[in-house]
């Protein structure tokens, strides 16, 4: 074994999961910077390690240092504690603020920083403000350091680690001790696995009471992110005994203690005894409830005559022919409490929408427009000439005395509104329909326009189909194709995959192109080609603002992760002016467009919002994303350390672009997306285009899912629920 002695320079890869890393070293006895490999739970640009290893030879890279255990030490030279506290080790001190400093206090800095840090005024452009700031930053770092020394010892990863410590502070190793998996309840990004390796390794057995309760509910909670609401018992156990490698009959115990402390509900249908996690039985319960009682709610119905002669006046004002479904439509929703508008595209939905806000106007009826995601709301707003709002900002989400961040409207502060017309129903899940059902006064029509063919929510449920398929809604189908909107072969070609018929491709003059691609790394090239150079010099679009990548799964070359690193490539390549931050894997790059992964109610940003990198700030270590906001954009801050609920958007999966709409849709599609070729999956991608689509692949794969009719089946009780629930309150 030898030893080397170095101060890094530079990190060239990294991973957080495994701690492998690949370092670049300046050292004393080497001329240039040697490479370093090996593992290393902790790393910063700047520190000096005395390592020992031995060196090899590798047939690509060359001559590098394998690294067998090291120490880290406080840089030894001026240079290298500069480069350690301008690394973003501590909040405030980006490369300019940390030469500051170490110019002013050279070897003593870390010592003011740890116990003087009030003299860091004398620094020029540190006022005592930032002083103080600075050294509270640096004391939390010091403690974050020395939580994250007590959680890698059992193997939880740097990233892990300062989640934990963002929620516990200087207590996360005692509530370690004491019980590992709240870690999984209570901890953003920290499952199940995490929590029980960590549990592992402080000796708890495999069949103790909290593993098993825990297990139970990260079960729940991996097939509710499957769609389910409720999941039936028998078959609960039998998944819940593999992923947990212990006998089932060991769980109803525990599912018993979870029943006991209403964390779970066991309900007997037909014979069948299912499993509900807590919010999902309510919040179930409570969507069909507050439908049936909207309704059956007493209302004064319009003349049938009387409405007709209005439409007729409307459409003379308006210059429009309506198809007989969509006056169909029109006098259903100012008839009854609850209506259902579905169709593809093309079929006049929006022309609906606009024509029930003229006729709810002429009433003097107010109405609130709304939809599930910004992007959504952004477009029904241009449609409709009319203010449409997200959910969330229509519920008025928000701190409430009290409560924390809670719904400000609810039923017992409901939104003032006559009507409100939901769009893009087909994308709302069974908790967000819960809080926005409650929120509607009591003699509130509802308007419901969504694609039920369409795929289901990213979210737990089947909202849209259940309530359609129970018949208890007035429910309304658009059928015919506008000339106008049939002349476009977007329109045209999704309803031929919707009816399970093949595309047309390649129409000379049309909006839908087809190019011929076998190979995954040629279809790769082909993209990129596309985004960066044909589609933009061809008919203008804007790479960022007009195309979007979409695509059916996460892997291999042409899913969202590859495709996202090789069009940040081209699309944003790194310049001086340009600063950039790495989180994980990930690299974030001034003008890079991003997505947001899970919902941040406090950043009022949810997930699947789009938005664009704005500023990278390496002093304060914060990123800047613009969101549009219905007609407007809203600057939402990250700590560096919040860089996790942030990915790159060049690409996205078809799921999460649900209730979008772009100006181009660029798809990949490949027997290598095999397992997720489905009719309503290419139905809803092709849906997303305006003005032009281009798939890049192979006709097999198009065949594929064109055939492919198996709608993923979701264990929801929605419809019997409602069914239940409009009986009884009839009979009221």
């Amino acid at each position: 074994m030898e030893q080397l002695e170095g101060s890094v320079e530079r990190i060239t890869f990294r991973s957080e999961e495994t701690f492998y890393s690949v370092v670049r070293l300046r050292c004393r006895d080497h001329q240039g910077l040697v490479t370093a490999v090996g593992t290393f739970p902790q790393l910063t640009v700047g520190e000096t390690l005395r390592m020992q290893g031995e060196w090899s030879v590798h047939p690509e890279y060359g001559r590098q240092f394998k690294v067998a255990s090291y120490v880290a030490m406080v840089p030894a030279t001026l240079d290298g504690l500069a480069k350690y506290l301008g690394s973003g080790l501590v909040k405030g001190v980006g490369p300019v603020t940390a030469q500051r400093i170490v110019e002013h206090f050279g070897h003593q800095a870390l010592d003011i920083l740890e116990n003087q840090p009030e003299r860091l005024v004398e620094v020029p452009g540190i006022g005592p403000a930032k002083a103080a700031s600075i050294g509270q930053a640096f004391a939390e770092q010091k403690e974050i350091r020395d939580v994250m020394i007590f959680l890698q010892g059992y193997g939880v990863s740097p990233g892990y680690a300062a989640r934990i410590y963002r929620h516990y502070g200087s207590e996360a190793p005692q509530v370690i001790r004491d019980n590992p998996y709240r870690l999984a309840d209570e901890v953003f990004g920290i499952g199940f696995k995490t929590a029980d390796k960590l549990a592992q390794s402080l000796g708890l057995m495999p069949e103790s009471a909290p593993r098993l309760i825990a297990g139970l509910k990260y079960v729940l909670g991996q097939l509710a992110d499957a769609g389910h609401t409720s999941y039936p018992l028998t078959e609960f156990y039998q998944e819940a005994a593999a992923v947990l490698e212990v006998d089932a009959d060991l769980l109803p115990a525990a599912c018993a203690i979870l029943q006991a402390e209403t964390e779970v509900f066991l309900l007997d249908i037909d014979g069948q005894t299912v499993i509900y996690l807590a919010p999902f039985f309510y919040a179930e319960q409570g969507v069909a409830n507050r439908l049936a009682e909207l309704c059956c709610q007493p209302r004064q119905l319009e003349l049938d005559l009387g409405l007709e002669s209005e439409i007729a006046a409307l459409e003379q004002e308006q210059r429009l022919r309506l198809a007989p479904e969509q006056r169909q439509a029109l006098v259903t929703a100012l008839q009854n409490g609850v209506t259902v508008i579905t169709g593809g595209p093309g079929t006049g939905k929006t022309t609906i929408v606009r024509s029930l806000l003229q006729l709810m106007a002429n009433r003097n009826r107010k109405v609130l427009l709304a939809a599930p995601t910004g992007r959504a709301a952004k477009r029904m707003s241009e449609t409709t000439g009319s203010e449409a709002k997200t959910i969330h900002r229509l519920l008025e989400y928000a701190f409430v005395e009290g409560q924390g961040m809670a719904f400000a409207r609810n039923e017992d502060n409901p939104l003032e509104a006559d009507v409100v017309i939901l769009d893009e129903a087909s994308m709302i899940d069974i908790l967000l329909m819960y809080h926005f059902l409650k929120a509607l006064p009591p003699d509130c029509q509802l308007v419901l326009v969504g694609d039920i063919d369409q795929l289901p929510s990213v979210g737990p449920g089947n909202v849209l189909r259940d309530i359609i398929d129970s018949e208890a809604v007035p429910t309304v189908r658009l059928k015919t194709i506008f000339r106008q909107a049939g002349k476009s072969l977007i329109v045209v070609n999704a309803h031929r995959v919707n009816s399970g018929e093949f595309p047309y491709l390649n129409v000379k003059g049309k909006d839908f192109f087809f190019i011929q691609e076998e190979e995954p790394m040629k279809i790769l090239d082909t993209v990129l080609k596309l985004c960066q150079q044909r589609l933009p010099n061809a008919y203008g679009y804007h790479p960022y603002e007009d195309i979007q990548v979409l695509t059916p799964m996460r892997r291999t070359p042409i899913g969202v992760d590859n495709l996202n690193i090789e069009l940040q490539r081209v699309l944003n390549p790194p310049a001086a002016q340009k600063p950039e931050v790495k989180q994980g894997w990930q690299l974030f790059r001034l003008g890079d467009k991003v997505m947001q992964t899970r919902n941040n109610y406090k950043k009022q940003v949810f997930n699947g919002d789009i938005g664009r990198v704005q500023a990278i700030d390496l002093e304060e270590n914060e990123v800047g994303v613009v969101f549009p906001e219905g007609r407007y954009e809203r600057l939402v801050t990250y700590d560096f350390s919040e860089l996790d609920e942030l990915t790159l958007a060049y690409a996205i999966s078809v799921h999460k672009s649900q209730g979008s709409e772009y100006p181009v849709v660029v798809l990949p599609i490949s027997v290598q997306h095999y397992i997720m070729l489905q009719r309503n999956l290419l139905y809803t991608a092709i849906t997303r285009a305006k003005k032009l689509v281009v798939l890049v692949g192979t006709k097999k794969a198009i065949a594929l899912a064109v055939k492919n009719n198996k709608v993923e089946e979701r264990h929801t009780l929605l419809q019997w629920r409602l069914q239940k629930a409009l009986a009884g309150a009839q009979r009221r």
